[in-house]
């Protein structure tokens, strides 16, 4: 394989020891087909150079990359799924295939799904539909996009078997993907081994995860290091919530086993963006209770945060634990308020300014059915885009006597850099958005044509967006 100097392999798992993760061998796939690599990520690793054969043959066959896991790994967990906990789950289609540096120098992970059976499947199979590949890879693409702090879509290649399954006509195309994220590593891991009171692997984990995640040397006393910990991961899911909310993405399945300890948006499941602003969106059918309804969203990470703070107890006392877990609110208000300045392009004034500023566009957006992606796209950079909003298709709702305080509010600010709107992007008529009918539709011409091109005419779309927002 053709090795970049940007390609630093690593095998830092391995120092956790035995009982953290089980080898496994990958499923053998009739073929291996192709159906998106990510080489702009793939070039952070330094795997872009890779010919499609030698791609296909480490992300659909699973041949070691040079100097990194020899076997791949199964991670043990457990969780609580809508608030019930499960001792029975783990990697049930998935592994660790390789750890590798990026060109931060930061620790990534390559975990794969749909990948084969483990000892942790059950009674499932150990695959992936190609449409839950698809789907994966149109929502971290517009979660990147969108700015938020998001796992990538690394590769999927398609495996020639036919899956059934009871939530999609079947039997249906199968697939393999593989994505890459800053840790796998999910506040389930440390409920496993508290579940078995095994205070020495806890400990591990805290170290391992205070180097490799957070670039801090481990200091102190257990407790001490536990407490570290807890609090640098609460900021993050703090900061995690402020990013589905901003970016309008509900998540569905927001249990422990999906929250990883570097906060990163990953494993979402059956997700949506939302159309208009809607605070009981859901996007899992099965969420009967509106559990991880989008408004409900930040109230679930603090829940899930408080697990991890419980799975700790052994090593810190209780109310250390929740002294730090107690800022987790005003922090989650903080980044909610810089995420959503953001999404706006707009240039902060003071807490109290921004605030009530917000507040309106909250009231407006609640009452008005105006599109989410919309209003973000007509008022970028405020008070520059205001010939931009007065020729939307949404201009009369803007315009109208009751929100006169809102656009005037709007109006106060400005845009966050010099040439905001400058990008041809914010000369288009529309925004770029993903909503459910247009994934459905994408899924159509794979389905009924395999036509791929309509789902890499999007990506490039979703890209645009990402590079204008980003300026």
């Amino acid at each position: 394989m053709p090795v970049s100097p940007a390609y630093r392999p690593e095998t830092a798992f391995l120092t956790l020891g035995e009982g953290f993760a089980d080898p496994v061998e990958a499923a053998q796939f009739p073929e291996t087909k192709i159906r998106f690599r990510n080489d702009r990520a793939a070039a952070e690793v330094g795997l872009a150079d890779l010919t499609d054969d030698e791609w296909a043959a480490h992300f659909g066959r699973f041949a070691p990359l040079p100097g990194s896991l020899e076997k791949p790994l199964a991670q043990r967990y457990h969780g609580h799924q809508f608030r019930v906990y499960n001792p029975e789950i783990g990697d049930g289609r998935g592994f660790l295939f390789a750890q590798l540096r990026d060109t931060q120098n930061r620790l990534m992970d390559l975990g794969t799904k749909g990948s084969g059976l483990t000892p942790f499947s059950r009674t499932a199979d150990g695959r992936l539909t190609l449409k839950g590949g698809v789907r994966e890879i149109m929502a971290s693409e517009m979660l990147e996009a969108l700015g938020t702090y998001t796992s990538r879509t690394f590769s999927i290649i398609e495996t020639g078997e036919s899956l059934m399954r009871h939530d999609e006509p079947s039997p249906t195309r199968s697939a393999v993907m593989t994505r890459l994220t800053h840790g796998h590593i999910r506040i389930g891991t440390f409920q496993r081994h508290a579940f078995y009171t095994d205070t020495e692997r806890l400990e591990k984990l805290v170290d391992y995860c205070l180097t490799h995640y957070y670039g801090v040397t481990p200091k102190g006393s257990a407790a001490d290091r536990a407490l570290d910990l807890l609090g640098r991961v609460s900021e993050r899911v703090a900061r995690q919530g402020a990013d589905l909310m901003a970016a309008g993405f509900v998540h569905g399945v927001l249990n422990t086993d999906n929250i990883n300890i570097t906060g990163e948006i990953f494993d979402f499941g059956p997700w949506r963006f939302l159309p208009t602003l809607e605070l009981g969106f859901t996007a899992a059918y099965f969420d009967e209770t509106g559990l991880y309804a989008y408004g409900r969203q930040a109230d679930a990470l603090h829940w899930n945060i408080y697990q991890l703070g419980g799975a700790l107890a052994d090593l810190a006392p209780e109310d250390a634990l929740k002294d730090v877990l107690a800022p987790f609110p005003h922090q989650y208000v903080a980044a909610l308020r810089t995420a959503l300045m953001k999404r706006l392009g707009l240039k902060p004034k003071d807490d109290a300014a921004d605030d009530a500023m917000l507040t309106l566009v909250n009231n407006f957006m609640l009452e008005e059915d105006v599109g989410y992606e919309r209003f973000f796209f007509d008022w970028y950079g405020g008070a520059a885009s205001l010939d931009r909003a007065m020729k939307s298709p949404e201009a009369a709702r803007y315009n109208a006597e009751k929100w006169q305080d809102m656009k005037a509010a709007l109006m106060a600010y400005g845009p966050a850099r010099d040439n905001a709107l400058s990008h041809p992007y914010f000369d288009r008529a529309e925004p770029c958005t993903m909503l459910i009918d247009e994934v459905e539709e994408i899924w159509a011409h794979i389905a009924e044509r395999d036509d791929w091109q309509p789902l890499y005419d999007k990506i490039d779309r979703i890209r645009e967006m990402g590079e204008a927002l980003k300026g």
